[in-house]
């Protein structure tokens, strides 16, 4: 796999570089946000870990303007450690998740595996996996990955597209975060992380009438998400 790494410390991109290549990685790197930017958007980069405090232009515009131009490329934004807004904003302008500065290099490359792992998977399902779902007033097409909602197209990023899903085959059954790290993000049980939560929230304000009275995504107390259906 491809990793575009997009981060002024040299000696912190050189300690990347050596233990991706060790796992088998081809990894880049740019030290300037116009440098990563320009690399960014060419083909064959399969994951991009982006330094949200990257200089001109920063993390930030760096992600909004990938995901503007269509560019799906999986990201993991680095962040400065309690500064929660930027992990927040980071998710929200289409990032796949965050690694906390400093990190556990275990920690990182287990995430970049798990993305590995999902490229490889792909999007192939069972015929009846691709079946559209209807869940109320929101139509879920996997075949397509389109949603709909009272007729209405819903533009979903993958990673919120890939989490409305995997509520939506349980049936109103209840899904655990650490079910929802494993089966969405690829991760262990054990790598602790709010993405679920951002994105839980990303996916109400798109699809709820009223994303602070949710009716359709419902927190279970200490345990996780379900859709409600007709089935209760």
């Amino acid at each position: 796999m491809r990793v575009l790494i997009i981060e002024d410390n040299r000696n912190l991109v050189h300690g990347l570089r050596h233990n991706l290549e060790r796992e088998g990685h081809i990894a880049d790197a740019a030290f300037t946000g116009a440098d990563g930017l320009d690399r960014a958007r060419r083909a064959g980069v399969d994951l991009i870990i982006l330094d949200l405090m990257i200089p001109k232009p920063d993390g930030f515009q760096i992600l909004r303007t990938l995901r503007e131009e269509g560019i799906e490329t999986p990201i993991i934004v680095l962040t400065a450690r309690g500064e929660e807004e930027d992990k927040v904003r980071g998710l929200r302008l289409g990032a796949d998740d965050y690694v906390t500065k400093p990190f556990g290099l275990m920690e990182l490359l287990a995430r970049v595996d798990a993305i590995r792992r999902r490229l490889r998977i792909g999007t192939t399902r069972r015929v009846s996996d691709a079946m559209p779902i209807q869940v109320g007033r929101v139509r879920i097409d996997p075949a397509t990955r389109t949603v709909h909602a009272a007729d209405q197209p819903v533009s979903l990023r993958p990673k919120e597209f890939d989490l409305l899903l995997a509520l939506a085959r349980r049936g109103g059954g209840i899904a655990s975060r650490d079910e929802l790290l494993e089966e969405v993000w690829g991760y262990d049980a054990d790598v602790i992380s709010r993405t679920v939560d951002t994105h839980i929230g990303q996916l109400r304000s798109k699809l709820e009438p009223d994303p602070h009275a949710p009716r359709l995504i419902l927190t279970v107390r200490k345990t996780g998400y379900r859709l409600h259906t007709d089935r209760g």
